[in-house]
C-alpha cells in the first residue's frame, strides 16, 4: 500500500522505495511514544547502528520551524514545512496532554484534511486520535485509545467506535495506538509490512524488545475500578491490584475503607456481582494469564507472583477459570503468534 516515492542514489540511479513517514507533533506531545516509533524506524532502516536512512525515511512536519515542547519539557524542532503529503506513506500525529486547549494550529488541521483527501493513511499515536477525531477524520473507522483516556474519548466523540482493550488498530486508511511502548509495536508492524521481517527483528533486538506485540494483543492494564461507580469498591479494587502477590486479607481490605468484612461482601455483591474473595482471585488469575502470554517465566514463578504457594493449586484454579492449564494457554499463544497476521494491516 502507500504511495510510490523514489529517491535517487548517488549518480542518479533510481533507488528502491523507502518507507516514508511524516510526523506531526502536538503541543505537549508524548516524547516516549514519538521516540519509540521513530527509533524503531531508524534501527530497521540500516545495519550496525549507523542511523543511515537506507530503507526508511522520516520528517517532523510543522507549520513553523519553532520548537515544539513535549509533555516532559524536552523540545523538538520540525525538520520540514508542510509539503505535499503524497510524498509520504503515512502521516503520524503524536498527541499528548489532553488538557492543552489547542494541541495543533489551524494550518495543521488543514494539512491533515489535505492528507485524508489524498488518501494518505493517517495514524493517531497516543492521544493523536483525539486530534484526528476532532478534525472529523475518524468517522467510519474503529479507534484504539488507552484505557486511561477511554471515557473522555467516549464523552467527546460519542458517535465514534472506540475500544480500550487493544494496543493499536489499523483500519484501512486510519491507524490508532494507545501510546507508550505500543508505539514500537505499531512501528514494527509497519516495518514488517513495508520493509521485511529481518528489518523488524534487527530493530527490536537493538531496542531489547523480545518480540513485537500484534494489534490483537491486549493492553496490559484495564482496572476494574474504571467501571465502578462506588468509591469504596474502586479503592478496594486498586488495593487488590497492588497486592496481587499476597499480603492483604479481605478483612484488611474492608478495614481500609471503613467497613466490616460482611459489609464489604454485601457491597461487592451489589456493585460487581461477585464476592471480594472471588474478585481478588480473578484479578490474580488475569494477571497470571498476562504474564504467561508475555514472558517465558517458569509457571511456578508466575504462580508465586500472583500469590499462589504451589503449582498444583495454581493450575487447578487457572483451569477452572479459563478451561485450560497455564501450559496449554502459553502453547496456544505461541502457535498463534507464529501465524502470519499481515492481512490485518492497512491495505
Amino acid at each position: 500500500m502507500g504511495h510510490s516515492v523514489h529517491s535517487s542514489a548517488p549518480g542518479g540511479a533510481p533507488q528502491a522505495h523507502r518507507l516514508k513517514i511524516g510526523f506531526v507533533l502536538a503541543r505537549s506531545f508524548t516524547l516516549s511514544a514519538f521516540a519509540l516509533f521513530v527509533d524503531t524506524l531508524r534501527l530497521a532502516s540500516d545495519q550496525l547502528d549507523r542511523s543511515g536512512r537506507v530503507l526508511a525515511d522520516w520528517q517532523v512536519l510543522g507549520s513553523t520551524r519553532h520548537l515544539i515542547t513535549s509533555s516532559c519539557g524536552v523540545q523538538v524542532a520540525p525538520t520540514s514545512d508542510f509539503v505535499d503529503p503524497g510524498q509520504f506513506d503515512y502521516i503520524v500525529v503524536v498527541g499528548g496532554l489532553l488538557t492543552v486547549e489547542q494541541p495543533v494550529d489551524h494550518e495543521t488541521i488543514r494539512f491533515l484534511k489535505l492528507t485524508a483527501s489524498k488518501r494518505v493513511p493517517l495514524i493517531g499515536l497516543c492521544t493523536g486520535s483525539f486530534i484526528l477525531a476532532e478534525a472529523g477524520l475518524m468517522k467510519g473507522h474503529a479507534i484504539c485509545v488507552s484505557w486511561l483516556h477511554y471515557h473522555e474519548f467516549r464523552e467527546r466523540f460519542s458517535d465514534l467506535e472506540v475500544r480500550s482493550d487493544r494496543l493499536f488498530n489499523l483500519d484501512r486508511k486510519r491507524g490508532s495506538c494507545a501510546g507508550g511502548s505500543s508505539a514500537a509495536d505499531l512501528a514494527a508492524a509497519l516495518v514488517r509490512r513495508h520493509i521485511s521481517r529481518d528489518a523488524e527483528r534487527n530493530a527490536l533486538e537493538v531496542l531489547q524488545i523480545e518480540k513485537a506485540r500484534s494489534q490483537f494483543d491486549i493492553q496490559t492494564r484495564q482496572p476494574l475500578c474504571e467501571y465502578v461507580n462506588d468509591s469504596r469498591v474502586a479503592a478496594v479494587l486498586i488495593n487488590m491490584e497492588q497486592h496481587l502477590e499476597g499480603g492483604m486479607t479481605i478483612e484488611q481490605l474492608a478495614t481500609s475503607v471503613g467497613l466490616s468484612r460482611r459489609q464489604l461482601e454485601r457491597l461487592f455483591t451489589e456493585k460487581i456481582k461477585m464476592s471480594p474473595a472471588l474478585c481478588f482471585r480473578r484479578l490474580r488469575l488475569d494477571r497470571a494469564r498476562q504474564i504467561l502470554l508475555t514472558s517465558k517465566k517458569p509457571i511456578i514463578e508466575v504462580a508465586l507472583d500472583v500469590g499462589f504457594v504451589n503449582t498444583s493449586h495454581f493450575t487447578k484454579e487457572f483451569r477452572r477459570t479459563y478451561g485450560r492449564t497455564p501450559a496449554e494457554i502459553r502453547d496456544s499463544a505461541a502457535r498463534i503468534q507464529e501465524a502470519p497476521q499481515e492481512a490485518a494491516l492497512l491495505s
